[in-house]
């Protein structure tokens, strides 16, 4: 058995954090969920602007956009779900034999309202009504303003994919939201299951302190996090609130490790999908990532529920100067901003690109 299908019988679901048209059209994402137990997909605005990018392979949805007097965002998610349209499909009867647990596919709103609650709602809705997709997330950031819209979308009966989560606290906020929407839902007698993910970002946190702390400490905080979060996870499961909800026919959200590509050249390539191997989980990861870990990837131990040793390491990155709560905070601004620059880049991209086919919108003189 590869190392893939044994993570997936060990009860871990293994998505994939990469999408072009090619992976489509080739016939490449199928092969990943027949062979390598592949059960879900997500997505960002640097996924995305990457795969547009290269080549040729939206030439033709592009030129048909712009006729049809599309450009910027409404022309990027027509692309996008487009896309994603065809990988929900490919994924719909593992969403159906998982009774919706599983088999889903991850779109995000404009990185530009990260910080803006009420149209971030908007923007949510009419995605979600637009794409009319059963397994499709909708993709919100964990930030402080956002929790407010993760509330009410998913009070509004919208599944969500909370994204840019880095730190226990940030997740439990994200989970508190996601709980009240669910609890509203319940007060006014609508059906509690509308599932959601939430997704703790790993990978960035090394890459923040790297040359920063001791060699020993090399490529180990973002492991500590990932496992402060889930004993933070697996309290919450067993809290009479959460069976409360289950036992009213809720779904529990979700724990996701997202940002599990290596990003240190020395360390193994598989390093954080070996170290977060957990039942009842989710590991999106990128291309690169799976395929390693499908050629040499190794199933161990599963991650402890009471974290391991998450303290004892945390405490040494805080004696080596690291303030894990400020840098928490600082991450998920700069994870924020990051997508925001690479929005930009989409919609200039968009626009040379329509340029560079000759389209013009019908109204253009």
């Amino acid at each position: 058995m590869i190392s893939t299908q044994a993570l997936h019988e060990a009860g871990q679901s293994l998505w994939l954090d990469h999408i072009t048209r090619e992976l489509l059209v080739q016939g490449t994402l199928r092969h990943y969920i027949n062979d390598l137990a592949v059960t879900g997909l997500t997505s960002n605005p640097t996924i995305f602007y990457q795969a547009i990018q290269r080549g040729e392979g939206y030439d033709d949805s592009i030129r048909a956009g712009v006729a049809r007097g599309l450009r910027g965002e409404a022309l990027f998610f027509q692309l996008a779900l487009e896309d994603l349209t065809g990988a929900a499909a490919l994924f719909q009867p593992i969403h159906q034999h998982s009774g919706g647990e599983d088999g889903w596919v991850s779109l995000e709103v404009s990185p530009l309202l990260a910080w803006q609650p009420v149209p971030t709602l908007e923007q949510v809705l009419t995605l979600h009504a637009r794409a009319s997709l059963p397994n499709l997330f909708i993709k919100i950031p964990g930030t402080h303003p956002c929790l407010r819209a993760i509330e009410e979308a998913i009070f509004a009966g919208v599944p969500i994919n909370v994204t840019l989560l880095f730190s226990p606290e940030q997740y439990l906020a994200a989970a508190n939201a996601y709980m009240r929407g669910i609890e509203r839902r319940l007060e006014d007698g609508l059906s509690p299951d509308v599932p959601s993910v939430a997704s703790l970002f790993i990978s960035r946190w090394d890459k923040a302190v790297e040359g920063k702390v001791p060699p020993a400490l090399r490529s180990r905080l973002g492991i500590a996090v990932g496992q402060r979060t889930y004993r933070a996870y697996c309290a919450l499961r067993e809290s009479k609130r959460v069976r409360h909800l289950e036992a009213e026919g809720a779904a529990m959200q979700k724990l996701l490790w997202a940002s599990t590509g290596t990003k240190d050249p020395n360390a193994p390539d598989t390093l954080y999908v070996e170290a977060l191997a957990a039942p009842d989980t989710i590991n999106t990861m990128p291309e690169g990532t799976l395929l390693a870990f499908a050629d040499h990837g190794k199933v161990g131990r599963m991650l402890p529920r009471d974290g391991g040793d998450c303290e004892k390491v945390i405490d040494e990155f805080v004696a080596a100067g690291v303030d894990v709560e400020a840098l928490a905070e600082q991450l998920q601004r700069e994870g924020a901003d990051s997508f925001a620059k690479s929005w930009n880049s989409l919609m200039a991209l968009l626009a040379d690109k329509s340029e560079a086919l000759g389209v013009h919108r019908p109204d253009a003189r």
